[in-house]
């Protein structure tokens, strides 16, 4: 009978489709290779279908099983969710929140937020990551976040996006830099692509400008690259090379040497949201951290091209496919 099937039979089913082998698969959940064999076996007998092809070198999943695999990481992914939910909410009353945030949220709001928030709460314990906005999704979403705050990516189907801030394009460089003799802005068609550092396609800002900048020359081919406003910094102090950042990531403390041109024709902006899992409330600890961060948000001084929003939660499906796009 299909009650019959568990959580069991569901781990090992996607450990052999994943390793194709049942040798390999059953060393990765720690089992014999029989008692695995033994379990594939009474799955395809309980639900009547084959859903392995067995050779001597290699085991393919059938047509079945490759349709059945997707729900089946879905099962596997909410209900690990919700047992990280569990944790999540023992840790809250032991005090412990797992965040990530972009680098500019980091400096200009996380950092004094989570300092005042330990000064009325120091027993809980923050674990802070800046991670690229691909994984970070991620993350959130498989339940090792409690939650996130950074640009969208791709738009996970199982997230929620709560718009904080909203911050424009523009390029930054080097004053030795030609871009650099002045600081009035400059339309994308006057970019030259030749001495464009452009961010990679698994952060933020790189696969928002790809999408949208419309100078898709600036991207073909082999292109220099970086994938942290670290080390962009390195790279924009030798004089050389220009970027293309949003404005608060310009506001950090390592860019004030250097010049912030806004970008026009059009004109592209990126929202700052609030990263949590659909239909999952965030713990104690969580929800009071990110009060604090709120307050920083609304009693700071922005800088310039950077204002504070104050929208809903939105699915992926309801937002607009080029957020922020305006005529020069």
């Amino acid at each position: 009978m299909l009650r019959n099937i568990s959580l069991r039979h569901l781990r090992c089913f996607v450990a052999v489709a994943e390793a194709g082998s049942f040798t390999v698969a059953a060393s990765r959940l720690f089992l014999t290779q029989s008692s695995l064999t033994a379990t594939i076996q009474q799955f395809e007998e309980t639900v009547g279908v084959k859903l392995f092809d067995r050779s001597t070198r290699r085991v393919a999943m059938t047509n079945e099983a490759v349709r059945f695999k997707v729900e089946a990481d879905k099962i596997l992914s909410h209900f690990d969710g919700a047992l990280s939910d569990l944790q999540a909410f023992s840790q809250g009353r032991q005090g412990h929140i797992r965040i990530a945030a972009a680098a500019s949220v980091i400096e200009h709001f996380l950092a004094s937020a989570a300092h005042a928030f330990k000064q009325e709460y120091p027993e809980t314990t923050i674990s802070l990551r800046d991670a690229g906005a691909e994984l970070v999704e991620t993350m959130v979403a498989g339940g090792d976040l409690d939650f996130a705050v950074t640009s969208r990516h791709r738009g996970h189907e199982d997230l929620v996006y709560t718009p904080l801030l909203e911050d424009r394009y523009g390029v930054v460089c080097d004053p030795r830099h030609r871009y650099g003799a002045s600081r009035k802005p400059l339309r994308w068609s006057e970019l030259d692509p030749a001495d464009y550092v452009s961010f990679s396609p698994d952060t933020g800002i790189g696969a928002f400008l790809r999408q949208n900048a419309g100078r898709q020359d600036m991207f073909a081919g082999m292109r220099d690259e970086i994938s942290s406003t670290t080390s962009l910094h390195a790279v924009l102090r030798l004089g050389a090379s220009y970027a293309i950042i949003p404005a608060l990531a310009a506001g950090m403390g390592q860019f004030s040497p250097f010049v912030f041109r806004e970008v026009t024709g059009p004109r592209l902006s990126r929202e700052i949201c609030l990263i949590s899992r659909k239909l999952r409330a965030l713990s104690p600890s969580s929800s009071r951290l990110l009060a604090f961060m709120r307050r920083a948000i609304e009693e700071r001084p922005l800088p310039p091209g950077v204002k504070a929003l104050g929208g809903k939660g939105r699915s992926p499906a309801s937002r607009a496919t080029r957020p922020g796009a305006t005529p020069a």
